[in-house]
């Protein structure tokens, strides 16, 4: 018997097509089509949400969050650059500290015994000149250009020798010394040794001298005459002096530790035989003449001294 003209309402396994008729096919078409645009949409949703999320700095929804040891690992490293770049600046600070309190600084000190030659060595470094000296009563100061350099050049400052006069001047500027020249008279040291090694004492043992560690430079004059003593003789005779007069006066304190103000009580290192290196400051020796080889006429020989100063303007 032949069929009457009509199918099954249902779609075969292998074709899967819908009955005939405009109803069932644009029910099907609007069906797909809504399936599509919510896909789309679905599609621009997930867009938009990452669009934000690298605006924003926040992490995407495909982002896994950071492992334990990788927030761990992250933490130390922030920990280390911190405290690198404050030891950094804490150094910085200190290095601007010291440059700064030692630029203020721009004294040179000439002291000495009287007629040790510091006036002399005075004058010859400003201008090169011989000039007869008098025993000064009073300081005297001008500007001395290291190398003739406009900009380096350091205060030097010529202050008594006189018994009554050296410490109450010594006390009034030390605290603006940059450097030291502590003038010895290598013909009549011998004599003087004593009055060397005590005036000498009282400066080393100043506390705001050794807090300061200004550069000493001794400079062992007069070495165109024939008597002179050598430098390194000078050097090893000063301390064994100092040795002995610091034992002297630990043992029984007399008036010379307190005459200075502001002296500690202690010079070098206890119990062990003085020596200049047991000092904070760097002490040197140099053998020099203002007068020269010639006399009046003939050039001062400084050359070592003006090395000096030129080392530590």
């Amino acid at each position: 018997m032949k069929h009457l003209g009509y199918r099954s309402a249902r779609p075969s396994s292998r074709c899967a097509r819908w009955p005939e008729g405009d109803e069932s096919r644009e029910g099907h078409v609007v069906a797909a089509a809504s399936r599509v645009a919510r896909g789309r949409r679905k599609r621009l949703e997930m867009d938009a949400v990452e669009v934000t999320a690298a605006r924003e700095g926040s992490p995407s929804p495909q982002d896994a969050p950071l492992q334990p040891q990788d927030l761990a690992r992250a933490q130390l490293l922030v920990s280390v650059a911190v405290a690198l770049l404050v030891l950094l600046a804490s150094c910085l600070l200190i290095w601007i500290f010291v440059r700064t309190r030692k630029s203020s600084r721009r004294a040179v000190l000439l002291v000495g015994l009287c007629d040790s030659g510091k006036t002399l060595l005075f004058v010859r470094l400003l201008t090169g000149n011989f000039r007869n000296t008098q025993t000064s009563i009073t300081d005297s100061s001008a500007l001395y250009r290291v190398n003739n350099d406009k900009r380096t050049n350091v205060t030097l400052i010529d202050l008594p020798g006189h018994e009554s006069l050296r410490l109450q001047f010594l006390d009034r500027f030390k605290a603006a010394a940059r450097a030291i020249v502590f003038v010895v008279d290598s013909v009549a040291f011998q004599r003087e040794m004593k009055d060397v090694a005590e005036f000498l004492y009282q400066l080393l043992i100043d506390n705001v001298v050794l807090k300061n560690a200004p550069p000493l430079l001794i400079a062992c004059n007069k070495q165109d005459v024939t008597m002179a003593k050598s430098s390194k003789l000078i050097q090893q005779q000063l301390e064994r002096e100092l040795n002995t007069l610091r034992v002297t006066l630990s043992a029984a304190p007399s008036t010379l530790e307190s005459t200075g103000s502001g002296s500690a009580s202690q010079l070098g290192k206890k119990g062990k035989e003085f020596d200049f290196s047991q000092l904070p400051m760097k002490v040197e020796f140099i053998e020099c003449s203002a007068r020269g080889g010639k006399g009046e006429e003939g050039s001062a020989d400084m050359e070592d001294l003006e090395k000096w100063l030129g080392k530590i303007a």
